[in-house]
């Protein structure tokens, strides 16, 4: 259905040919050729017409949008309809490999996590634990600051892709990509079908909300490796900081009844 919906979705927001193809960086003749079905939109091209409609990848290839009943777009992305497929690097044998994102490469990953080139040139390895599945995909990234002590400033966390974002799991740790703030390790609670809740580990940290449509990716923390192991002294304000924020939760819960 991609020829019938480029054009489509061209005509419905009042574009020309080359408007299209000044939008989403192509020239008009490209246009023209998918829309007369010449020639087939290469991934990157894809990727460039479901951002700018707001359409999924799959609905734009699968889908008769003409005739499409309009669903909430909060919904779509938060089943992940919305996103698009996972740029992941491949070994000799094509299996995936989990690539690793540096702190320092954390600005650049927000820009190029779509691109295949910029993906395979980052650090890919395999882990040999039995808790990696190779159906699924993982990404490690390195975390900066301390908001999520006692987990330490340059620690690496373990994560997998998760696409369907009703899958979140109140109060467990995930790296959040957003459009923004970039690369994000934090506890995540829904606070609304538009909206998720932000919390930090460290309680002078406050919490915050964060728009879906802000979100770019999310990856539920697994596990995490670190060089900078605890001195004792730390495992016990840890442990009181802890106890701190449960006795405040309790506090909280029992003013509203």
């Amino acid at each position: 259905m991609i020829e019938n919906n480029i054009k489509f979705l061209r005509k419905k927001n009042g574009l020309t040919q080359e408007d299209l193809a000044k939008k989403i960086g192509v020239n008009r003749a490209m246009i023209g050729s998918y829309e007369e079905k010449r020639a087939q939109p290469k991934i990157s091209v894809l990727q460039g017409l479901s951002t700018f409609f707001k359409v999924s990848i799959d609905d734009l290839i699968n889908t008769d949008l003409a005739n499409y009943s309009n669903e909430s777009p909060y919904e779509n992305r938060n089943t992940g309809q919305n996103l698009r497929v996972l740029t992941a690097a491949i070994d000799e044998d094509n299996n995936e490999l989990i690539s690793l994102v540096p702190a320092k490469a954390s600005a650049g990953y927000t820009a190029g996590y779509a691109d295949v080139d910029y993906i395979e040139k980052l650090p890919g390895f395999n882990l040999p634990f039995n808790e990696i599945s190779r159906s699924k995909s993982y990404r490690v990234f390195q975390i900066k600051g301390d908001s999520m002590e006692p987990i330490k400033s340059g620690s690496y966390i373990i994560c997998e892709y998760l696409l369907n974002w009703n899958d979140i799991d109140e109060g467990k740790p995930y790296v959040v990509l957003t459009k923004y703030d970039g690369i994000i390790y934090k506890r995540l609670f829904k606070h609304s079908q538009t909206e998720l809740l932000l919390k930090s580990d460290n309680p002078e940290y406050e919490p915050y909300n964060l728009n879906m449509n802000d979100v770019l990716e999310v990856w539920k923390a697994l596990g995490y490796i670190s060089f900078s192991l605890p001195d004792a002294n730390l495992v016990s304000i840890n442990h009181m900081q802890k106890l701190y924020i449960e006795l405040k939760d309790e506090i909280e819960k029992i003013k509203k009844l």
